[in-house]
């Protein structure tokens, strides 16, 4: 087990613990929000004909090399083609066909010009300039062609992706796709001092549960199936190694908080021995979050965040989007990463990494009060969490911070 690493390290062995899950096939009609888990090989070309990209006429180039409006060259029109239609006629020089955008260009034809630069004839048509062939010409195939991939694995089926797969007649019932299957995550939060919010009054020396409902919510939000069987844990070692045994008969992922740092009841520590669970990582060289946790239990990677509030929001947003990526096999679910100019100041001075609260907008980042790890309100506002490197002095209105957005 490695210790007191670094987030690069720590993502690093995230990416290589993690094991897509198991594949299933369902018919693209119901396949929207799903991660393709195969490439889609395209069936036909698209656009399955030469077609014209706008209104005008198509030609032969040759036929009117030299042209101008002063000395135009004069075509004879000898057919209309729509959108839509089509025509079995083979252009001759010294011929051009009327087409409408989106019609096949006919065989014969190297270019098509629009109708704005012609005096838009009906029998005759002067042409006003001289073209080079192939000019405003859409190729068959030119978006994808037959036997093509047409969406590799690793895909989310996103509106523009489904929208491909119906410009190639793939959009139907009995078509199937295989996709990942949707994760199945349970989640613990562990500590005698929580309490549901069923409880009424609070006692003396409880604090209401507010890790368990940060992660379902966030996890139903990444597209993400809950385990009914998970939830809050007193400190007991036995106990909680019994709930993460049962969870991982069907869960992909499981998530803890609490229990991960060096206190008389941070179970975590004697509850992965009772499992035989292999650590991968324990610590990190950052805050918050520095205790963090990843193990492997029977196949099932058991991510431990902190039980700070804050600190176990950043643990998920910073890590448990890689582990969720890593597992569906799509980099849809990481956030944002670029550089920003701060719009206020930082005074601290920071010996280790940390990331703290921001707001991104219109290009700057505005930092808010409040960056307790304990400290959750202050983070409704927030839309990224600031990377502030180790030995970093004081921060200044305009420095270039990188920012992870949320």
């Amino acid at each position: 087990m490695e210790e007191r690493i670094s987030m690069e390290r720590a993502i690093e062995l995230i990416r290589r613990t993690a094991r897509c899950t198991a594949m299933e096939t369902i018919p693209v009609t119901r396949a929207h929000g799903r991660v393709l888990a195969e490439a889609v090989l395209a069936p036909l070309d698209q656009p399955p004909f030469p077609r014209s990209p706008l209104d005008g006429y198509a030609f032969h180039a040759a036929d009117v090399a030299g042209a101008s409006r002063e000395k135009p060259a004069r075509l004879r029109v000898v057919e209309t083609v729509y959108a839509g239609g089509w025509t079995e006629r083979e252009l001759q020089r010294g011929e051009a066909v009327c087409l409408m955008t989106g019609a096949p260009i006919p065989a014969g034809c190297d270019c098509v010009i629009r109708r704005e630069d012609t005096d838009n004839g009906r029998d005759w048509v002067n042409i006003y300039q001289e073209l080079k062939p192939w000019s405003n010409y859409c190729f068959a195939g030119e978006d994808f062609q037959a036997g093509a991939e047409l969406l590799p694995a690793g895909t989310k089926l996103n509106a523009v992706a489904l929208g491909v797969l119906a410009a190639a007649g793939l959009e139907r019932e009995d078509v199937h796709v295989s996709v990942r299957r949707t994760l199945r995550c349970a989640v613990f939060c562990t500590g005698d001092e929580l309490v549901s919010n069923a409880v009424h009054p609070l006692p003396p020396g409880k604090i209401y549960s507010a890790n368990e409902t940060v992660l379902r919510a966030r996890l139903t939000e990444l597209g993400m199936a809950l385990l009914n069987s998970t939830g809050l844990c007193p400190d007991e070692p036995e106990l909680l190694a019994q709930r993460i045994r049962e969870a991982a008969e069907t869960a992909d992922v499981i998530f803890t908080t609490g229990g991960v740092s060096a206190g008389d009841k941070d179970i975590l520590h004697e509850t992965l021995p009772l499992l035989g669970a292999e650590r991968i990582f324990r610590g990190l060289r950052m805050k918050p979050g520095s205790p963090m946790m990843l193990s492997v239990y029977h196949g099932v990677p058991i991510l431990s965040l902190s039980g700070n509030p804050f600190a176990a929001y950043a643990n998920f947003e910073l890590f448990g989007r890689e582990l969720l990526s890593a597992l569906c096999g799509t980099e849809e679910l990481l956030p944002q990463v670029f550089a920003a100019r701060l719009a206020t100041d930082f005074p601290k001075a920071s010996k280790g990494r940390r990331f703290v609260r921001g707001c991104f907008r219109d290009g700057r980042v505005t930092l808010p009060e409040g960056h307790s790890s304990g400290q959750l309100s202050s983070a409704v506002r927030i839309n990224c969490l600031v990377d502030i490197p180790a030995g970093s002095g004081p921060l200044t209105a305009g420095d270039t911070v990188m920012v992870h957005l949320l």
